[in-house]
């Protein structure tokens, strides 16, 4: 048998709880499940065989020569995809600095950085939907696939009527390595070893970026929703709008009445929570129903509180004593629509039932709200996640920050009305802002000019001549065509052969404070950013089908091209961007 000497292990890996090798470099020993795609993701073999050091050459039967890397994608945990196989040699050897020695073994290292985030770009949920028909297949994926994503069944659950109509999610991706080794044989001939290194632990990418001087790489305990009672987790966004207890930010981000699509993005790892309700054991922890509290606001006082619960439609499901329950591996990307005209007009707002219906689906834990939404007099609202306990006394848990919206009523009677941008932000999920002072739209043009002779400005035929049956006059009748021979002034000189044209617009920000500036700069630097403009397009897909595309307007993609920033306000350290763009699309022309 082809048997590999001495053991072989995992050094270096993403996600690591152990402390005991310095090979886990470890931060928080690397217990990182969330990890961004454009971050460093290392893996590391270790080979360790009596009398070998990295100072010696392999030569004898049985020692490593090369390490295969075997990367596989995933989105729902169960369907794996290959896509890579990464051969590596050993790596560079070290020596110690005080004696030369050398540390026992050999070291395999590759990072997959760069691979796995060629899998990722976004996931747009249609405008005026509450969330992804599933987040599997995700919503209007980006990417080099164009495909639509039809699915038989619903939810999470739903099976590809055909695997070459469907792309998955583009917002995140479950990944694994595996390992196999190439040895020496007795003739020294290179061969495949019989010995299989099991996957290092699964973990969850998303294509998020983290600037050098300001961001964390370590996204433990910050975003992907688990199992704890103290933990408060965020939203996959850097807005600035968020309360925790006595952590209070200034900033509540304004949204108008009639919008349609603002989103939160979130990641679930577990559904479980540690203890929702008192007393021991697994049924303490048991969640039947999770969604997104809506708090309404007139100044300080409470006015209503809802909830929108679209997303629970894709919670992977289980049973705990013969009852429904949210299952504890969930390892999946949701969203949800918390706009004020989606909240007023379009969701199906509930309330938990009391006491809670143990006898069907998790969806059968809410019951249809029919109060008070957002009123004329709500000034702003909060909105947060929480989870429901299956057994009494119905516990319903705060799991993440608070977010906190302004109701913005400004009337919109400038003439290009307001701007409204979405974009893949830094943390790979979708941001919005609406920009509203000073909207200016023009066209950039371009054309390609030719020149020819010009005509002959003497020679026009007179209107007689030998036509027969004509007499001396050529009539009308008699033209074959309305040409004036050597009277074609119309033509000659400088030619357009084709016009270029874009239409370009501009807009300002309203005043921004430091960290509401920083935060909108992502879409600065963003390669994804789309304006919501109705079109007789847009307007004909709803009317085509309302259900998938339930708004007249849609995503306009554009390309930011510049952006200035004007200090308003010195002393408060305040700033507005002037925001440049240009229509992805550009303007149709003729050719001459």
């Amino acid at each position: 048998m082809a048997v590999l000497n001495g053991v072989v292990s995992w050094g270096i890996v993403p996600l690591n709880w152990d402390s005991s090798n310095l090979a886990t470099m470890s931060y928080n020993y690397r217990g990182n499940y969330l990890k961004s795609a454009n971050d460093q993701l290392r893996y590391q073999v270790q080979w360790i065989y009596s009398g070998i050091n990295e100072g010696v050459e392999v030569g004898n039967e049985g020692n490593v020569v090369n390490v295969i890397f075997k990367v596989e994608t995933s989105v729902n945990g169960a369907d794996w995809n290959t896509i890579g196989n990464i051969k590596k040699s050993r790596d560079i050897a070290n020596r110690k600095y005080d004696d030369g020695s050398q540390p026992i073994g050999h070291r395999f290292t590759i990072d997959i950085s760069q691979l796995v985030s060629n899998q990722l770009s976004y996931s747009l949920c249609p405008i005026n939907k509450g969330t992804w028909q599933s987040n599997y297949y995700g919503g209007m994926n980006g990417g080099l696939t164009m495909q639509d994503n039809v699915i038989g069944g619903s939810g999470a659950s739903g099976t590809p009527i055909s695997q070459y109509n469907v792309s998955d999610n583009g917002t995140f991706r479950l990944v694994r390595v595996s390992a196999t080794f190439e040895i020496l044989d007795a003739n020294k001939q290179i061969i495949t070893a019989t010995n299989v290194l099991s996957a290092a632990p699964t973990i969850a990418v998303i294509n998020s970026v983290n600037q050098f001087e300001r961001d964390s790489l370590y996204y433990g305990n910050t975003f992907d929703i688990a199992d704890s009672s103290s933990n408060k987790w965020k939203f996959l966004t850097r807005c600035p709008n968020w309360a925790d207890g006595s952590i209070v930010q200034d900033f509540k981000k304004p949204v108008r009445i009639n919008e349609q699509a603002e989103w939160l993005q979130f990641y679930i790892r577990e559904g479980e929570s540690n203890g929702i309700t008192s007393g021991g054991g697994a049924s303490a922890n048991q969640v039947c129903a999770m969604g997104i509290q809506i708090r309404t606001y007139i100044g300080d006082a409470l006015e209503n509180t809802f909830y929108l619960n679209d997303f629970q439609q894709n919670l992977l499901q289980s049973t705990y004593s013969a009852l429904s329950v949210v299952a504890n591996s969930q390892n999946q990307m949701f969203i949800q629509n918390i706009s004020p005209s989606y909240i007023n007009n379009t969701a199906a707002l509930k309330a938990p039932q009391s006491p809670i219906d143990r006898s069907g689906t998790i969806a059968d834990n809410w019951n249809t709200y029919t109060g008070d939404k957002i009123t004329a007099n709500t000034t702003r609202y909060d909105a947060y996640l929480v989870k429901v306990s299956l057994y009494s006394p119905y516990v319903f848990r705060r799991i993440t920050k608070v977010y906190q919206y302004t109701i913005d009523r400004e009337s919109e009677n400038i003439p290009y009305g307001y701007v409204r941008f979405h974009w893949l932000n830094s943390l790979g999920a979708i941001d919005s802002y609406t920009a509203k002072r000073d909207v200016v739209e023009g066209l950039t043009i371009s054309r390609d000019v030719i020149e020819r002779k010009s005509g002959d400005r003497t020679w026009y035929q007179a209107n007689s001549g030998a036509v027969s049956g004509s007499g001396n006059n050529v009539s009308d009748s008699s033209y074959i065509s309305d040409t004036m021979r050597g009277g074609d002034l119309y033509k000659g000189g400088r030619e357009v052969l084709g016009v270029t044209a874009d239409r370009v617009q501009s807009v300002y920000t309203e005043p921004l404070n430091k960290s509401v500036a920083n935060w909108l700069e992502e879409m600065m630097l963003s390669p994804n950013v789309w304006i919501e403009k109705d079109t007789e397009a847009t307007a004909k897909g709803n009317s085509s089908n309302p259900y998938l595309r339930p708004s007249t307007k849609g995503y306009i993609p554009v390309v930011i091209t510049n952006s200035d920033i004007e200090t308003v306000n010195q002393e408060n350290g305040l700033v507005r961007f002037n925001i440049e763009y240009t229509l992805a699309h550009k303007v149709q022309t003729q050719r001459n």
